[in-house]
């Protein structure tokens, strides 16, 4: 009873924290903004820069952080159970690679390729990535072999980098740079457009991962011991795999690989409630949104008026806590 109890309240917790840190992160810039004024509507949206500020540059990109941040850790929790290797993260199987190749393609080439942008390139690169892996993970057994899969993930991931490289290589100096910012990870997104052209690919991701909270637990303890109690192994592991890498790539083309999030909020949480992912699910989504806005709005502050791509933040936050891992599994 009191370990359901404390399950709860972390969950309960963390919709609190998400819900406080959307709300308050929008007021908070290196430019003063009075909200009172900016929800003012006697005033015309041309004329009133309060409102400018907060609807069209902090909101979207307060609500681009929770988005991303809430399904990269809910996407690194599926791929851990999937790989049953506790630091995996949702760039483990070359999805973010193929996502970036497509972005690096459209930012060097885009004036020959105007009806595509960064976002739909993004995706297009993940899925390709997807279908790679998936084939190779698949050629030689009935079911999928998280091995084969793991091993072809690294290497197809290896294989997009030295693409990227290549595709930076052919491009002139301000087209290096784009593509060098976007690879740090950023979430100054231009409008709500890109959220708009993400989210149907998240909701249906985060449907798979409600049906996959039971089936991850009994997967969890072993292939054979989930198939003795009535589960799919194979049917689990094609939708773990599809979903989360769907989830990872809708979340890639909106910020460009932000990294850490995706191991780091899924072990706190586990930490604290256990391994049920019926409780780690939701709990790591709503950690990993406050915790995604929370690092955006240091890189939006530390340095003002300098905006830090938060890729950085992140980064400096996870790499230590990476180590730590290693060390304690060992």
């Amino acid at each position: 009873m009191a370990r359901t109890l404390t399950q709860r309240m972390v969950v309960v917790a963390g919709l609190v924290s998400m819900a406080l840190a959307v709300c308050l992160a929008p007021l908070i810039g290196s430019t003063t903004l009075s909200l009172t004024r900016a929800f003012d509507r006697t005033i015309p949206f041309a004329d009133n820069l309060d409102a400018q500020i907060f609807f069209l540059a902090r909101l979207p990109r307060v609500l681009a952080a929770a988005m991303v941040g809430g399904t990269l850790a809910a996407a690194g929790t599926v791929f851990q159970a999937l790989l049953q290797n506790p630091l995996a993260t949702p760039y483990t199987l070359g999805v973010s690679a193929g996502a970036s190749l497509g972005a690096m393609i459209v930012i060097t080439i885009g004036a020959t390729l105007p009806l595509v942008g960064v976002t739909g390139a993004s995706l297009a690169g993940a899925t390709l990535a997807v279908l790679v892996v998936y084939a190779l993970a698949q050629a030689r057994h009935r079911g999928l072999s998280t091995t084969v899969l793991l091993l072809a993930g690294v290497t197809l991931n290896a294989c997009f980098s030295a693409l990227i490289l290549f595709v930076q290589y052919l491009g002139d100096a301000m087209q290096t740079f784009r593509a060098i910012r976007w690879l740090m990870g950023s979430l100054d997104v231009a409008g709500y457009g890109p959220l708009v052209a993400a989210f149907p690919f998240i909701a249906i991701a985060f449907l798979a991962f409600a049906w996959l909270a039971r089936p991850l637990d009994l997967l969890t303890l072993g292939a054979d011991a989930a198939a003795s109690r009535g589960v799919d192994v194979t049917q689990t592991q094609r939708v773990a795999f599809f979903s989360a890498s769907l989830a990872t790539g809708a979340a890639v083309s909106v910020a460009g690989p932000i990294g850490f999030i995706g191991i780091i909020v899924p072990h706190l949480v586990r930490l604290v409630v256990g391994a049920s992912h019926r409780i780690v699910l939701p709990a790591a989504t709503c950690f990993g949104a406050t915790f995604l806005v929370l690092c955006d709005t240091v890189a939006r502050t530390a340095m003002a008026p300098l905006e830090l791509p938060v890729g950085i933040i992140t980064a400096m936050i996870g790499g230590p806590f990476f180590l730590w891992l290693l060390v304690r599994a060992r």
